[in-house]
């Protein structure tokens, strides 16, 4: 059974140099070598020399919404102002965990922003095109926005639970029933359908 992983942080002495050898994700200083990055201590040694010491970084570091980044995010919740939504995909590349987002009623159409209601845009399970507007600080969520025509409801089930399909911008109809939903329907670009 392998050693369980020692975890070490920037600037944090790991050895002597006496002991080791400096290796990448290191430094020396003052006799004794230090952690450069956080991540994971690595100990080689080869033959009769000294082990060299080295800090490597988990190879599949998170990736972050950023700004003007388009996400696609998956509806949690409604209520009057907002949608609360999961961030599940940074483009076309999956997260390793949720973050969350919120679409506010302003947020959601470019143009009437006043008779805009969130109950005729979204619905819980909802599959959502977004743009991430703001970052938000540490008790807020992402602030998204789908007030463009590319963005906004691309999956939807009806209350029957079958996939809907949307027949203007504003609508979505259940194939099996035939009922029409309220939905702020994105227009899909080419490149992003996969068949």
């Amino acid at each position: 059974m392998a050693p369980p992983a020692r975890y070490c942080i920037p600037g944090e002495r790991l050895c002597s140099t006496e002991e080791a050898t400096a290796g990448s994700g290191t430094y020396t200083r003052h006799g004794f070598i230090f952690s450069s990055l956080a991540g994971c201590l690595e100990r080689k040694s080869e033959d009769n020399e000294l082990p060299v010491v080295s800090v490597v970084r988990d190879s599949e570091s998170q990736l972050l919404p950023n700004v003007g980044a388009v996400v696609t995010c998956k509806v949690c919740s409604i209520n009057s102002r907002f949608a609360k939504v999961h961030i599940l995909y940074v483009g076309s590349t999956p997260l390793k965990s949720t973050f969350r987002g919120t679409i506010r009623k302003e947020d959601i159409r470019a143009t009437e922003k006043d008779k805009v209601e969130v109950y005729k845009s979204f619905r819980p399970s909802d599959i959502v095109l977004a743009k991430v507007i703001s970052l938000g600080d540490a008790q807020s969520n992402y602030l998204l926005s789908t007030a463009e025509n590319e963005l906004g409801v691309v999956v939807a089930r009806s209350e029957a639970g079958v996939q809907m399909v949307p027949i203007s911008w504003c609508e979505m109809q259940c194939p099996r029933t035939h009922t029409k939903e309220f939905r702020k329907v994105a227009r899909v670009q080419p490149q992003f359908l996969q068949t």
